[in-house]
């Protein structure tokens, strides 16, 4: 489904990766860090964000709160 938000989290890698809507071909872009963007190959457009060592960067955080629903507009 096109609007769905999938997440995904590997926790022996502690690798998170959320993408809107079905994973389609595509590679990943390094913004530095352990952050990168999903691009869709066909399209060139970014479809979602992934991050190495997620637990490590928050360990610090008291609360991590999402509130849902919520919505992801992609760049167009």
């Amino acid at each position: 489904m096109k609007d769905q938000l999938y997440i995904y989290y590997d926790e022996e890698g502690d690798f998170l990766e959320i993408n809107l809507g079905e994973y389609a071909e595509g590679y990943f872009k390094n913004l530095g860090k352990g952050i990168f963007e999903r691009i869709d190959k066909k399209t060139g457009k970014i479809t979602g964000i992934a991050i190495h060592s997620f637990k490590q960067k928050t360990k610090d955080l008291k609360d991590l709160k999402i509130e849902l629903p919520f919505k992801i507009q992609p760049i167009a």
